[in-house]
């Protein structure tokens, strides 16, 4: 194995709203490097960092908008999602949560705020992640994966050092459950002060990591707090992390598809021309109905 060493550490852009409902930092496609051919392929990352949203009877979020030609996997720290599609799939994403949307050949979708949570108000912090799609499959059936915290894999690290959540992947030989269409790994590192992880992918693959909660030492030498993102060199294959606090780190890595991308807006394809037939099946009808 070799170290894989810190290409940057970007710290979090000034927020902007995602309809009414989510106040995201906006990660990948960005500045510093973390475009969608660098990150190949994961698309786009939108961060909201933990954000107190007070009581409302009227739950905010964003209302229906179209996708096409990617996956959206949500993953709920602090806060509860409800969310609808075309197709008629539903349901609320809970704290620890998971949710991983393909899709595909084109849906229809909204996220609110979930109702009980609204009138309570409360802390929310999220992360969307968009997953490209290799072109074979851009058309393929829409399709969800619910993966409950209480049903996702999680490996304890030994001398009391934390818990590994593996969405997506594997580690220890111990396998998530997402089932995805290129190799990539997924996973929360929930460490407890002075726990040390240590991870290894391949050398290829686009690799970072979004500290959520605390601040984290990479390879043991730079600090990283709160908030930040970290692009890794494809250098090396191994790095580890230890908690200068108690800390929660989502790492991702993934092999690049290596393909065209052509995106605009809620649609990423190959070529300019499937955007403009995205464009036209979506204005036709194509994507099905839901309403606001």
């Amino acid at each position: 194995m070799t170290t894989r060493s810190i290409e940057v550490v970007v710290p979090p852009r000034e927020p902007h709203y995602v309809g009414d409902g989510f106040r995201v930092h906006n990660f990948i496609p960005g500045g510093y490097r973390l475009d969608m051919k660098r990150m190949d392929p994961f698309i786009m990352l939108d961060y909201n960092s933990k954000f107190y949203f007070p009581p409302t009877d009227t739950p905010r979020g964003v209302s229906v908008h179209p996708h096409r030609g990617f996956e959206t996997v949500t993953i709920a720290y602090h806060g509860k999602v409800a969310h609808h599609d075309s197709s008629g799939g539903g349901g609320v994403i809970a704290e620890g949560d998971v949710q991983w949307m393909t899709a595909a050949s084109g849906i229809l979708h909204k996220e609110y705020h979930e109702e009980n949570f609204s009138k309570a108000g409360g802390d929310f912090q999220m992360v969307q992640l968009w997953v490209n799609l290799p072109a074979k499959d851009k058309m393929s059936t829409p399709k969800y994966q619910a993966i409950t915290n209480d049903a996702m894999a999680k490996y304890t690290l030994a001398h009391n050092a934390g818990t590994i959540e593996v969405i997506a992947g594997e580690y220890e030989n111990l396998k998530g459950s997402a089932s995805t269409f290129t190799p990539l790994y997924l996973m929360n590192a929930k460490l407890n002060k002075g726990g040390k992880a240590a991870f290894d992918f391949p050398a290829h693959f686009n690799t970072g990591l979004l500290v959520i909660e605390g601040s984290v030492k990479v390879n043991g030498e730079e600090t990283v707090p709160t908030n930040h993102f970290v692009l890794f060199e494809n250098d090396g294959t191994s790095f580890n992390i230890e908690a200068s606090e108690n800390a929660v780190v989502l790492i991702l890595s993934g092999e690049p598809l290596n393909e065209p991308i052509a995106a605009h807006g809620p649609f990423v394809m190959n070529t300019h021309q499937e955007i403009i037939q995205a464009m036209q099946d979506f204005h036709g009808g194509k994507f099905g109905h839901l309403e606001d």
